[in-house]
């Protein structure tokens, strides 16, 4: 492990301070995260950055489409008006009484790839473990729609959020934003 540790580079290679120079202490990876390094394993494509980005994005569908999709109370699929045109909103509700808290998610993927579909089961998972409303924003990608295009579409979905708080069920003064990569 440590020479695949070392082809990574210096920071990787080097043992921490006071530990014997032949162990490498290993933390155990989650049963999901696991699970998603399987899936990225058997799609069997090359890293995003050695191809198109056309590629790039086949190959995260590819990867998120066997994640497990917990079930949540109701799922809504919303259009709304942003500063590019029209835009998709997913809204995942769990089974909460009241105005919930809410988390704006912006999906990962650089900027470039991803969308709602690929991480429709990391909304779901947090809908219910965080028990609180999910708005997933589809927002525009680069480079047909260069940076800050996606941001600007985040910032619209913000305020439909925060506009329509009452119809979409959620408390604005409990309202975050949140997400993975460009998210």
């Amino acid at each position: 492990m440590k020479a695949h540790l070392a082809e990574a580079g210096p920071s990787f290679a080097s043992d921490p301070p006071g530990a014997a120079s032949d162990t490498l202490a290993v933390m155990p990876v989650a049963p999901e995260v696991q699970a998603f390094l399987t899936r990225l394993a058997q799609a069997g494509q090359p890293p995003a950055y050695e191809g198109t980005v056309a590629e790039a994005r086949a190959t995260l569908e590819t990867i998120c489409a066997g994640a497990k999709r917990d079930p949540v109370d109701t799922v809504e699929n919303l259009e709304v008006e942003g500063p590019g045109g029209p835009l998709a909103l997913r809204v995942y509700r769990p089974a909460l009484a009241g105005a919930a808290p809410a988390l704006l998610y912006l999906h990962g993927g650089g900027w470039v790839r991803g969308s709602i579909e690929t991480h429709d089961a990391e909304c779901r998972f947090l809908a219910n473990r965080a028990s609180c409303v999910v708005v997933s924003v589809e927002y525009r990608l680069a480079p047909e729609h260069p940076f800050p295009a996606g941001f600007e579409d985040g910032c619209a979905a913000l305020a439909h959020v925060f506009r329509n708080a009452g119809a979409l069920g959620v408390d604005p003064a409990r309202t975050a934003v949140g997400g993975d990569s460009a998210g």
